[in-house]
């Protein structure tokens, strides 16, 4: 072909992909690569697209699969993920079914035939019903391309890997010309060779956008007291959407009872609990019908819902990886969102004793390093975003002016003084307790465990009473930060001395320590500055909003179906009087504009500005 060719080619395929981008999905301008990412498999070329969380993964795939001859086939892991997926496409016109065992045998046979003739864009299976012999030998000639979503599962250095897909090669060697886009949040540079070689792509194009979130507010908070600083925090997001993340089931349970008693609209999401209970909770979410929820990581890869805006993690993630994907739940319409990490320096002990009793290979090497990752980003005295965007390739050294630090960076003192105190009273009571007994040794607690150990006898019982528990706990932990203490957790975390500590105790050296945040509790900080939950909202907005929920429950969608929250804010900002001006709104479509236009248009008609 000659480059003159190729250019017209390049030029229609632009041309036809924008307007499918106006007329079927209702947004005016692509973001950036993703026309280059449609123009490979127009072009029939493979592709691997790693892009963040609400970075418009799902239109790279989309629109050329109705820009070509053929269905498109969509490999998903989640029957949630494909039934929101499908749900939306067929709001906006758009022929899409998805296929699972749980679905009844003639809506199975139903889609099969749309399938074999040639009825269907966009079908999305599993991989595993995907390689099945009954379904992988009969795949029609007349499919257009195939689209891997979250392949990040087909590389053991992924954080969700699933050696079933895998096998998903297997439909390269069958159809060698048959272009194949995987498409993933998070890759680092080994994974992405894994996918490349797992799904046997020829050259592909390989699209690494930004993993930069910046409408995401990223804070760190130490973990003092934290039902109490959730609540605060849950209380200052004024009904927005938001998941709290736990380790544990039973610390699931244990918080989703508490905040529950207290008042908040929450329910708990794990995989030990009933699969009827765990779609009842998630349908209610979608459909904002439930405010928060509180989950182990089994939620969140099959939820596709924009006006999340907050994400909490109540317990340090394995990886940054898992922390990023995560937190890139919040704010997939692009609005303001928070990531807020309560951190205790004795989870990280914690997991760190729970890879040391794995036998040591390979992939326990690399589960250390990600973890030394995870928590060095936690105590980071720098910009959390660039901690981020290091760790994923993406140099940067200009600070964001947006995450806990750059808006309130730590004040440093003289704390030598401090650090002997705390540090002899380590040594004292025998390195043989944790952070809160030797917090209460330098406060002079009155307690009858202290008096039998025969602690309030001690020199250093009360020398700090001067302090709150808050000041002496952040003091501790920037001495383990330091590598002055360690935690012992083979002993329940008892605090001992390292050697590094002699010249402190001896005041042989200068230490500088950040002036210890005793206010989380009570200054309103507990989740930083409050750009999704404190800023005036629009009365428009707000009814907007309440229409939208209404038309959502008359016709059995999640509201966010309907349109999203940066829809409404900009139907709310410029107040389209027509349905020219409404179609000019970002996120409306013919389709949608003729099934919910005229509603909309009412509202806004009488309802005067300002």
């Amino acid at each position: 072909m000659s480059a003159a060719s190729a250019n017209r080619d390049s030029v229609d395929h632009a041309s036809k992909s924008l307007r499918i981008l106006r007329q079927v999905f209702g947004y005016q301008q692509f973001r950036s690569g993703q026309l280059e990412i449609i123009e490979a498999v127009l072009s029939g070329r493979d592709s691997l697209v790693v892009l963040p969380t609400g970075g418009g993964k799902s239109l790279c795939y989309q629109i050329p699969a109705l820009a070509l001859e053929g269905c498109t086939l969509v490999i998903s892991p989640l029957i949630a993920l494909m039934k929101d997926q499908v749900d939306q496409l067929l709001l906006n016109g758009v022929s899409a079914a998805y296929l699972h065992a749980a679905q009844p045998v003639a809506v199975q046979r139903s889609h099969w035939r749309e399938l074999q003739a040639g009825h269907l864009k966009l079908l999305y299976i599993s991989p595993e019903r995907l390689l099945s012999d009954h379904f992988f030998e009969r795949l029609p000639e007349s499919l257009s391309f195939m689209a891997i979503d979250e392949a990040h599962c087909v590389s053991q250095w992924g954080h969700d890997f699933r050696p079933e897909y895998q096998a998903i090669g297997r439909v390269k060697q069958r159809f060698p010309n048959l272009p194949l886009m995987a498409l993933t949040a998070t890759a680092d540079e080994s994974t992405r060779r894994d996918i490349t070689h797992h799904l046997c792509l020829q050259r592909p194009v390989c699209y690494i956008g930004s993993f930069d979130r910046p409408n995401i507010d990223y804070t760190v908070q130490e973990k003092f007291r934290p039902l109490e600083q959730l609540w605060r925090f849950i209380q200052q997001q004024q009904g927005n959407s938001g998941i709290i993340y736990c380790r544990s089931r039973a610390k699931v349970e244990e918080l989703t009872v508490r905040l529950q008693q207290r008042g908040a609209s929450v329910a708990a999401y794990h995989a030990g609990l009933e699969s009827l209970q765990r779609q009842q909770t998630q349908e209610a979410y979608q459909r904002d019908d439930l405010q928060i929820i509180v989950a182990t990581i089994a939620f969140g890869m099959g939820i596709n819902k924009p006006n999340i805006r907050f994400v909490v993690h109540h317990d340090l993630p394995w990886t940054i990886e898992a922390y990023y994907q995560e937190t890139g739940r919040a704010g997939r319409d692009g609005l303001p969102a928070q990531a807020l990490l309560l951190y205790d320096p004795a989870d990280r002990a914690w997991l760190k004793s729970v890879l040391a009793d794995k036998p040591a290979s390979p992939a326990t090497r690399v589960e250390s390093h990600k973890l030394n990752a995870m928590g060095a980003f936690a105590e980071a005295q720098t910009c959390r975003r660039l901690v981020l965007l290091n760790y994923f390739g993406e140099p940067r050294q200009t600070p964001c002016g947006h995450c806990d630090i750059c808006r309130d960076p730590p004040q440093r003192y003289d704390g030598l003084l401090d650090a002997q105190k705390a540090l002899s009273c380590v040594y004292r009571v025998g390195q043989r307790f944790g952070i809160g007994y030797v917090v209460e040794i330098l406060r002079g607690v009155n307690q009858a465990r202290i008096r039998d150990q025969g602690h309030h006898q001690l020199t250093v019982y009360g020398l700090g009473r001067e302090q709150s528990a808050a000041y002496w706990t952040s003091i501790l932990r920037q001495l383990i930060h330091l590598g002055l203490l360690v935690q012992n957790v083979a002993h329940y975390s008892a605090l001992q001395l390292t050697e590094a500590a002699r010249p402190v105790l001896q005041g042989k050296t200068v230490l500088m320590l950040a002036v210890p945040r005793t206010d989380l509790l009570h200054s309103g900080s507990a989740g930083g500055r409050q750009r999704a939950g404190s800023q005036t909202v629009d009365p428009l907005f707000l009814q907007l909003r309440q229409l939208r929920k209404s038309i959502a429950t008359e016709e059995n969608l999640p509201p966010y179906a309907v349109f999203n929250d940066a829809t409404l804010q900009e139907m709310a900002l410029q107040r389209p009087s027509s349905e020219q001006a409404l179609l000019a709104i970002s996120g409306i479509g013919q389709r949608k504009l003729a099934r919910f236009g005229q509603r909309f248009l009412h509202l806004i008609a009488t309802q005067s500005p300002g």
